[in-house]
């Protein structure tokens, strides 16, 4: 019987190096446009006739595009996968001197530009998300992007709240665990920030989803061991922000 063990050691050896391998080092880069005034329905164009298709010619992935359900500033959400950042320039850079962009880009903007902000951050999965891939849901669902700022120092434990049970309990009631984002070192807020997004049946799904999920034991004893840990709530005060998006129809994830 000794050499169980010897045994255990070897199987583990072989298992490590594929848990590492399917390590997700992907960078992923979230863009959120603001339309010119007016111009939000020529923006979607333009991603649909042009910018989608010359994304992938550039080796850029796109995991989805979004809108605000109450979309009244008139944003477009996207999110992009890259391989690492200097991918991410090089490929950026081809992209911009395109002549098919540039004149899909001059035309569009005939009578004006379509955008007039740009918001990005640059992220990276957590351990615990699951693989981030485009995928289209069983009828319309909607999405719902959370955006967590802890406390001090107490990012480490929301993570692990998540990893250990959030993420289960998400599941059991009901919720679509889509991806879960940290920010990268350089980005700010990057010490205290957690970014994710859910799928839902509906608004109303969500709901009841929640309530559940709120009123479980379990989730009643994570939180209140975490909070212990911690020294008070993970989370500073109004520091979850949700915000329910629905996908286009040029989205590869609906």
């Amino acid at each position: 019987m000794k050499f169980l063990p010897i045994f255990a050691t070897l199987m583990l050896a072989m298992i490590l190096p594929t848990v590492a391998a399917e390590k997700d080092t992907r960078v992923f880069e979230m863009r959120t446009y603001t339309a010119a005034p007016g111009k939000l329905d020529d923006l979607h164009a333009r991603f649909r006739n042009h910018v989608v298709k010359l994304l992938g010619k550039h080796g850029i992935k796109d995991l989805g595009y979004w809108v605000p359900i109450n979309n009244t500033e008139n944003k477009v959400i996207f999110v992009l996968m890259y391989p690492s950042r200097e991918a991410r320039e090089t490929a950026w850079k081809s992209f911009g001197a395109d002549p098919d962009w540039v004149k899909a880009k001059t035309e569009s903007e005939a009578n004006g530009k379509l955008v007039e902000k740009v918001d990005q951050r640059f992220l990276t999965a957590t351990d615990y998300s699951p693989l981030a891939q485009p995928s289209i849901g069983k009828g319309e669902r909607v999405f719902e992007l959370r955006t967590y700022t802890t406390t001090p120092n107490n990012l480490p434990l929301l993570h692990a709240r998540f990893r250990d049970h959030t993420v289960g309990l998400f599941a059991k009631h009901g919720m679509s665990n889509f991806v879960y984002w940290q920010l990268m070192p350089d980005q700010a807020g990057a010490e205290n920030t957690l970014i994710y997004l859910l799928a839902h049946a509906s608004q109303d799904a969500a709901k009841a989803s929640f309530a559940g999920f709120r009123a479980d034991p379990d989730w009643v004893a994570a939180r209140k061991a975490s909070e212990e840990k911690g020294g008070g709530s993970l989370t500073v005060p109004d520091g979850v922000k949700s915000l329910f998006l629905k996908a286009t129809d040029y989205s590869p994830t609906r």
